[in-house]
């Protein structure tokens, strides 16, 4: 049983590492953007509430992301473990999801920091923004991304520096010696 999270700055990894994790210990990924738009078309409760702000192109507040972050870790395939990849992404929700924790009787056994330079950052997200044709993905547009990253999720690594369960992965290598490396350490 493994009940992980997956952090890092836009274009560390943290999807791929996530995705060959998942298999290994066959767990479900739990993507913020994915779990969003799963509550919208089911209609849940939360996710109709979501899909108003969704509708109107604004954020989803915190309470919203939370509750369905907190409806998707009672689902059966939690109980053997996850990975929550993009949450939590400020310590406002670090905080939310230790008390959900806390009230589910689970608690985290590690969370895994990709740690790559900006430059690197930079030059993966433009390649990747070439490979797959996204036109959003510009070099002022990565930057600002990692801005963001830096100012409002990077806290999260002295919040869990604490707690024993902060994994940091030097993010630069190959995939396979970068899995090998989050293998060892969790």
């Amino acid at each position: 049983m493994k009940r992980l999270i997956f952090m890092g700055p836009p274009g560390a990894g943290k999807g791929t590492q996530a995705d060959i994790i998942k298999e290994k210990y066959k767990i479900p990924q739990i993507s913020t953007g994915d779990i969003l738009r799963a509550a919208v078309k089911n209609g849940t409760p939360m996710g109709i509430e979501a899909k108003k702000y969704m509708d109107a192109g604004d954020l989803v507040p915190d309470a919203v992301v939370i509750g369905i972050i907190r409806d998707r870790l009672v689902e059966s395939d939690c109980a053997n473990g996850f990975i929550l990849d993009g949450f939590p992404r400020t310590v406002e929700q670090a905080k939310a999801l230790s008390e959900i924790l806390k009230e589910l009787h689970m608690e985290l056994d590690s969370v895994v920091n990709l740690d790559v330079p900006d430059e690197e950052l930079v030059k993966r997200l433009l390649g990747r923004a070439i490979k797959e044709g996204r036109s959003d993905d510009n070099e002022e547009t990565i930057k600002n991304r990692l801005h963001t990253y830096n100012t409002k999720t990077l806290p999260l690594i002295d919040f869990y520096k604490g707690s024993g369960i902060l994994r940091q992965i030097n993010g630069l290598g190959s995939m396979e010696e970068i899995t090998n490396t989050i293998l060892k350490s969790i």
